[in-house]
Parts: C-alpha cells; sequence; structure tokens
C-alpha cells in the first residue's frame, strides 16, 4: 500500500529535507516517526529537496506499507505529529494510487520568498523573511519578474552543484511581486528549479529594486549562462516551498 503525506516545516533548525550523513535532515525525523508507527513502512520519497534553513508549507512525499494501517489515515497524521518535535508537521495523509510518484508525477512548484523592506526588522519575522533596509522600486522589480516568464536556461541564476546537470532549461508560469506595506512576496512557480534557483532570481530582482542592476540586463544575464552574470543569493530562511502541483 502507498500513501501520500502532506508536510510542512520551519527549516531553520534542519541541514535540509534530505537525510543527511552530516547534520539533521527533515527527511529523517518523519521516518523515525514513521517507523514508530508503522514499522513495515519504506523509505520516503519526495517531491523535492530544499536546502538547509529552507522551509516548506507543501512538502510531498510518499511512502510503501506493507500493511494496511488499524487506523484512519486523519489519525495516522495525528499519530506522527505526536512523534514529530513541533517545527515539523504532517499536515495530511492520503491513500495514493500504486504506480503515484511523489517526485516523477508532480506537474510544477510554487516557491514563496518573504521581504521584510523597512529600515528597522519586524522581530517576529526575523527567521521567515529577508530584511532588506533599503527602500526597493517595486515597478522596476515587476518589470523584471515578467522577463523571466516562459522557457529559459536559468544556469546564470542556480548555483553551481558538484555534477554536471542534464539540462538547465527550465519553464515559469508565474514571477509576481505583491506588496502589503512593509511585507513583500515573491511568487514564483514553474515546471522546476534548479539548486538555489529561485533565491539567485529573487536577490537579482532585489538589487533591480535597489538600482544596482537595471531591468533591460535581465535578458543578457539570461543569456550568458553564467553564475556570475546576475544578482546575489537571496538567503535560505526567507524562502518557502508553497504547493506542489499533480
Amino acid at each position: 500500500m502507498k500513501i501520500k503525506l502532506t508536510i510542512a516545516y520551519d527549516g531553520a533548525a534542519y541541514a535540509g529535507w534530505q537525510a543527511q550523513k552530516v547534520g539533521l535532515g527533515v527527511q529523517q525525523l518523519v521516518e523515525e516517526a514513521m517507523a514508530k508507527i508503522l514499522p513495515g513502512a519504506r523509505r520516503l520519497h519526495s517531491s523535492s529537496r530544499t536546502d538547509a534553513g529552507v522551509h516548506a508549507l507543501g512538502m510531498v512525499a510518499q511512502v510503501e506499507i506493507t500493511d494496511r494501517p488499524a487506523m484512519t489515515m486523519r489519525k495516522l497524521a495525528l499519530a506522527l505529529n505526536a512523534h514529530l518535535p513541533p517545527d515539523i508537521r504532517v499536515m495530511a495523509v492520503t491513500r495514493a494510487r500504486p504506480e503515484f510518484d511523489a517526485r516523477f508525477d508532480a506537474k510544477g512548484k510554487q516557491y514563496r520568498y518573504f521581504i521584510w523592506n523597512a529600515p528597522a526588522m519586524n522581530p517576529l519575522q526575523r527567521h521567515h523573511a529577508w530584511h532588506v533596509a533599503r527602500p526597493l522600486n517595486l515597478a522596476a522589480m515587476r518589470a523584471a519578474a515578467k522577463l523571466f516568464l516562459g522557457r529559459h536556461d536559468f544556469k546564470s541564476l542556480a548555483a553551481t552543484r558538484a555534477y554536471e546537470m542534464k539540462s538547465t532549461v527550465r519553464t515559469l508560469s508565474r514571477c509576481d511581486i505583491q506588496r502589503r506595506g512593509p511585507s513583500i512576496t515573491v511568487i514564483i512557480e514553474g515546471d522546476g528549479f534548479l539548486y538555489k534557483m529561485c533565491r539567485g532570481i529573487v536577490g537579482t530582482l532585489t538589487q533591480i529594486g535597489q538600482g544596482k542592476i537595471v531591468v533591460d540586463e535581465v535578458k543578457t544575464i539570461l543569456d550568458k549562462k553564467d553564475r556570475r552574470a546576475a544578482g546575489m543569493t537571496a538567503p535560505a530562511h526567507g524562502l518557502v516551498l508553497w504547493k506542489v502541483f499533480y
């Protein structure tokens, strides 16, 4: 039997989602909680990875179990949460079809990045938003955000991995910037994301908002396919994996 879990977590205390040789991953704790309730449960397979310090509201994972649980899916979620720390929560558990694959069945993902744009940081948001004290030109940022839409090679916006990617081409269907007082939210949706790509986009947009990069440079940044051509990488703690689409 295969089940699907939707998991939320505050990533501040963790070395990312994936179980780690060094450092504690969220996956490890969820698997340990699962083993206490369903001893026959196999390894969790997730829709995504998140880096150290990145949060999630809608991480999706699947697990195969050998025996049908003696409780409902709702009670299974409650039981798992009883064995998890308060910064990790299983939001929902549902039965999945046998062929369901959390990673390869995903049609797209939505990330949200939170910025606090005011001279003084809101102390209640210090672990979940990037403090940018300098005023930002939202009109310039929104104009630049539109240039990231569509199918592009995003190599200039992604950090380098130890191995060569088969393709660095991805398609963005949404890149919106919303503001409510000092709180700015960058909403990015796409069919997939490269390593630190969202944070590279947000860092570049923020530097455009500060006047350090001009809007017209976005096309050149994409064409160069060189990380040095783009702006900074925004800090991890402002990023949330918001939703996975199936």
